[in-house]
């Protein structure tokens, strides 16, 4: 496959359905290629930095230490006063574990701290504190969070414009700042008095609008609110504090000044960097600032560090240690992603600060200093990689966990050969053994074709780079690098350009030249680029529906069916999955890496667990996710380690008591006499049904789909096939010459003394009330037949009294207020026209992020 219209094909969509996260990945990207150009353009320097970090003076170090432990417990006390500022209490210790995870998690979100406050709700809400309450507190957390930062802010600039200390820049960052708090406040008014933002708002995104109107019904106590402003104040000046106790453990001149103006920068850059906490944004933009007081570069590098070590990475050690207070999956997953953020960060300051100088000295008696300087060349370039590798171990793919542990052993054997840097070498190690212990949460492979095609395009690519480098060079005029190449030199610095790495002795002279270097360099990106999205793309299983599969689930239908769903499990549409040596089966279908299984297993029922257990198993081995779709309230035991989602009903009529007498029947019995008036009438035919009459009724369900503008779904229920049409029992709607304009299905239904159907359509010009009429002379025919019930169908969304949590109240809000929903509404008031009664079914799954990607993998698997 030509690799271009591959990208255009499955890359593009890929970039645009993930263009947010993309963004923010190049925006974090950005910053931390800036900080690592600063630090080594500072490399002078940081002899001196090293000194001074390792000459601190403990009892300022300890007073720092001392007092994040106030800053978390400021936090935890934010965090009570919002949760109070809205009539809600909770206690210290869940507070500051609150805040400890979120802040934790936080690292790894593409939107930083606003996106982490909607997780780790459950604990709280367990204490009987609704979710929107939950939300609303946290948004007044947020909210103040950037507040507080302008009430610093702003006396703080304005003794700064004063003594002349303000330049562009920080006007900038101030400016943009003010900016964001007036659009949240801003949006805040629109939302309580339902003004042009709050309409906007619902335009584009409708299911907002169930959290905004907790945010109207929510009322605020001013006086609690007041104290979230105040402790927030307290932690913006804990900031300025660790700054300023950096300053005094460094032994420089401290100045109270310096550590306000910085802090408040730096936090500025953390609110427009949010990835990684800021990660770069904030090195970089704190020293600027400091060196603009006065600071020498190695002292303003060195409070950077030290600030950040008592404001980030202690809190996340902390948040660590929350954690393994309940060992969970989340943890298993997160943690290994955590090390090796850190081991790659350690990789990278580990090269862009100077080596032992005896440790050198005793290595080059072993290695020539050439292997040395590749050696850091490649702990750099892992170190950066694995920043990468740390993002995509989220996502449970086990070709980035293949990466991380190559990445693992390449920076230890790096780190030895480059200064024999045992201590970083020991952390990598340490990280591998995580990797190991874990290797189970990592399951999803990768797709071995697409990473076939990356391998060869990329080894094709690097042959013709090399090519056009080497002999680029070569045949390179003196006057553009002041080099006359020779063989061994183009085929050196060809590689060192393609690998990104750079050489010092290559120096442009001219625009051509650094056109040269710059094509290089580029091609080797994309090449470098392209191989790791091939190798680590999600595998996408494919797999062929097997006929003798289903005609083997047909017949244990018969022994062992026991729902009204079970028909559709041997739909020419399913997979079956059938554990060795078992009576039982699931029906299901694949899509991306989903396996969505429909309803629960056939077979007896003491071997459903087994074939529950062996289906997670082949789902595991095959990196697939299972879900579980329309899943009956009382089966829900069957699934004691997975999560539940209410989805809808179904409704069930008692055909003995079915009758259209009283006044709840009139608007039927209405219906059926007007139908009835112009002489329309039904007519059962039983199976086999001729050629004939199937292209009568394929016309109408032709007509229907036009009309209707809808396509044919299956899955949970079945399109017109003539084969199976065919063998069943049907009943038209004609009119008096005999033209077919409506009919219904009768299909098998297992669930005992019960009877459905599965398709109703009708022509365009079929007389109001049709539905209604052919609906009854069904229920007569199946009563006729000896059924005692006859299951109406599925009605979504519906059926949500109470809703427990945030994704059944938007299911709730959606169902009785959107437009684009009311076809379900519709389609439950057409049913409980006949009084059925009501059964709950629900979605099982794994985790509450895959619910992100269950609506798109539904749809897909309705699909023929």
């Amino acid at each position: 496959m030509n690799p271009i219209h591959f990208l255009r094909q499955k890359g593009i969509p890929y970039v645009r359905e993930n263009g947010k996260i993309v963004g923010q990945y190049i925006f974090t990207v950005f910053f931390i290629g800036l900080g690592i150009w600063f630090i080594r353009h500072e490399q002078t320097e940081l002899h001196q930095v090293r000194h001074i970090l390792l000459t601190s003076r403990w009892e300022w170090l300890l007073a720092g230490v001392l007092l994040a432990g106030v800053y978390i417990a400021l936090q935890g006390l934010m965090y009570i006063e919002s949760f109070a500022a809205i009539g809600s209490s909770v206690s210290f210790k869940d507070s500051v574990t609150l805040f400890l995870k979120r802040n934790f998690i936080s690292v790894f979100l593409p939107a930083g701290g606003l996106s982490s406050l909607a997780f780790f709700t459950g604990p709280i809400a367990d204490k009987g504190i609704s979710k929107s309450q939950i939300h609303f507190a946290s948004s007044i957390y947020a909210f103040v969070g950037i507040v507080s930062v302008v009430i610093v802010a702003i006396p703080a600039f304005l003794l700064a414009v004063v003594q002349g200390n303000v330049g562009a820049g920080e006007w900038t960052a101030l400016a943009s700042l003010l900016i964001l708090t007036c659009c949240i406040y801003l949006l805040y008014r629109s939302i309580l008095n339902q003004g042009l933002l709050y309409q906007k708002v619902i335009r584009y995104a409708p299911p907002v609008e169930v959290y905004l109107e907790d945010l109207q019904s929510n009322k605020i106590d001013k006086i609690h609110f007041l104290w979230v402003v105040f402790y927030s104040v307290l932690i913006e000046l804990t900031g300025i504090a660790h700054v300023y106790i950096a300053m005094l453990a460094l032994g420089l001149q401290a100045s109270l000044f310096a550590a306000i103006i910085s802090y408040i920068v730096a936090v500025i850059f953390l609110i427009a960097s949010p990835f990684l906490r800021g990660l770069g944004a904030i090195e970089v933009s704190m020293t600027y600032i400091l060196i603009r007081f006065g600071f020498t570069d190695a002292a303003a590098i060195s409070i950077t560090f030290f600030y950040r070590f008592l404001e980030f990475w202690l809190p996340l050690f902390a948040g660590a240690m929350s954690f393994l207070l309940k060992i969970n999956r989340l943890l298993m997953r997160v943690f290994p992603a955590l090390l090796l953020l850190l081991l790659g960060i350690v990789n990278i300051i580990s090269v862009l600060t100077p080596a032992i100088s005896q440790r050198l000295i005793f290595l080059k008696d072993f290695l020539p200093l050439g292997a040395i300087t590749v050696s850091n060349y490649f702990v750099l370039i892992t170190g950066l990689l694995l920043l990468v590798t740390a993002a995509f171990m989220l996502k449970g793919l086990r070709m980035a966990w293949y990466f991380s542990v190559f990445f693992c052993l390449l920076s230890f054997v790096g780190n030895l050969t480059k200064a024999i840097d045992y201590e970083e070498a020991s952390f990598a190690l340490f990280v591998l053994a995580i990797l190991i212990l874990s290797r189970k949460e990592y399951y999803i492979r990768n797709n071995r074709r697409l990473g076939i095609i990356g391998i060869q395009t990329t080894l094709l690519s690097c042959l013709a780079v090399m090519l056009y480098g080497c002999v680029g060079f070569y045949f390179l005029d003196q006057k553009h690098f002041n080099i006359d190449f020779s063989w061994s030199d183009s085929i050196r610095y060809t590689v060192q350009n393609f690998l990104l790495i750079g050489s010092q002795n290559l120096i442009p002279q001219d625009i051509f030249a650094s056109d040269f270097l710059y094509s290089l360099n580029i091609s080797g990106f994309i090449c470098i680029s392209f191989l790791v999205y091939t190798l680590v793309r999600p595998y996408i299983l494919k797999a062929t529906v097997e006929t003798d599969d289903l005609q083997w689930a047909k017949k244990q239908l018969v022994s062992y069916g026991s729902s009204g769903m079970d028909y559709f499990k041997a739909y020419p549409d399913k997979l079956i999955f059938r554990p060795e040596n078992s009576e039982a089966f699931i029906a299901y279908r694949l899509t991306g890496n989903f396996a969505v299984a429909l309803e629960c297993p056939v077979g007896p029922r003491d071997t459903w667990r087994s074939c529950i257990t062996a289906f997670e198993k082949y789902c595991f081995d095959s990196g697939l996710k299972s879900i579980y779709y329309r899943v009956p309230e009382e089966n829900l035991a069957y699934f004691p380690d997975k999560k539940k989602l209410f989805l809808g009903q179904e409704g069930v009529l008692d055909l003995t008591g079915f009758s259209l007498d009283g006044g709840s029947r009139k608007s039927i019995r209405n219906a059926l006499k007007k139908v009835s008036e112009k002489g329309f009438y039904t007519k059962t035919y039983t199976a086999p049904i001729d050629e004939d009459l199937l292209d009568k009724l394929n016309d109408v369900s032709q007509e229907w789909l036009q009309d209707t503008q809808r396509s044919e779904i299956v899955f949970s229920q079945g399109m017109f096939l003539r084969g199976e049409l065919k063998e069943q029992t049907v009943i038209t709607l004609e009119d008096p010459d005999g033209k077919i304009v409506a009919f219904v299905n009768i299909i098998p239904d297992y669930a005992p003394g019960e009877g459905t159907y599965d398709l109703i359509r009708k022509t365009k010009d079929a007389p109001n009330g049709v539905i209604d009429f052919i609906t009854v002379a069904l229920f007569n025919q199946l009563k006729n037949d000896g059924f005692k019930t006859c299951n109406l169908g599925f009605a979504p969304l519906s059926g949500i009294a109470d809703p427990k949590n945030f994704p059944e109240r938007s299911m709730k809000f959606a169902y009785e207020k959107i437009s684009s929903f009311s076809h379900y509404k519709g389609l439950r008031d057409f049913k409980e026209k006949f009084s059925p009664v009501w059964y709950n079914k629900y979605l099982i799954y794994d985790q509450d992020y895959d619910l992100f990607k269950v609506p798109a993998a539904l749809t897909n698997v309705i699909k023929p």
